[in-house]
């Protein structure tokens, strides 16, 4: 079993060359979450996806939800740092979550840019790439590894 600062450090040795502090595997995201209480995991997916889709099972004090994009139309959310701003501190270690890694990077990088030094990408996102047959929660991702999450 790592350690928070073991996990950090190989998260942190993720960045080079990024603008946000790190990125983290689900199983590392989850590794965090269950044991200390100040790491916040935060959902950039749209709140149609995670009603849909489904959503991760973890304590709500460690849970947010800031859509980076809203639904339908697919539009930058323009309250997005105001939102984050509301629901975590700038001294929390962020995880943020998106479907399948992409958005969460671009979230992590807005935050490190506002002040929040400790955001990272979880990599692969909630459902993972699509597989050979175009269907998601098979090839990466926190469903794929088995970690806990509820069904729309």
């Amino acid at each position: 079993m790592s350690t928070a600062d073991d996990i950090l450090a190989r998260a942190r040795s993720r960045a080079a060359g990024l603008p946000y502090a790190g990125a983290v595997t689900p199983q590392e995201a989850h590794e965090l979450i269950r044991n200390n209480p100040q790491v916040r995991l935060i959902d950039v997916r749209t709140n149609a996806e995670r009603d849909w889709v489904g959503r991760v099972a973890i304590p709500d004090a460690q849970h947010g939800a800031v859509q980076w994009s809203t639904y339908p139309g697919g539009v930058p959310n323009p309250e997005f740092v105001q939102q984050l701003a509301a629901i975590a501190n700038q001294d929390d270690v962020l995880l943020f979550l998106c479907r399948s890694g992409v958005r969460s990077r671009h979230a992590a990088k807005l935050a490190t840019e506002n002040g929040y030094a400790n955001s990272f990408d979880i990599l692969e996102g909630f459902e993972g790439d699509k597989d050979a047959e175009g269907h998601r929660k098979t090839v990466g991702g926190w469903c794929k590894a088995g970690l806990p999450w509820v069904g729309a």
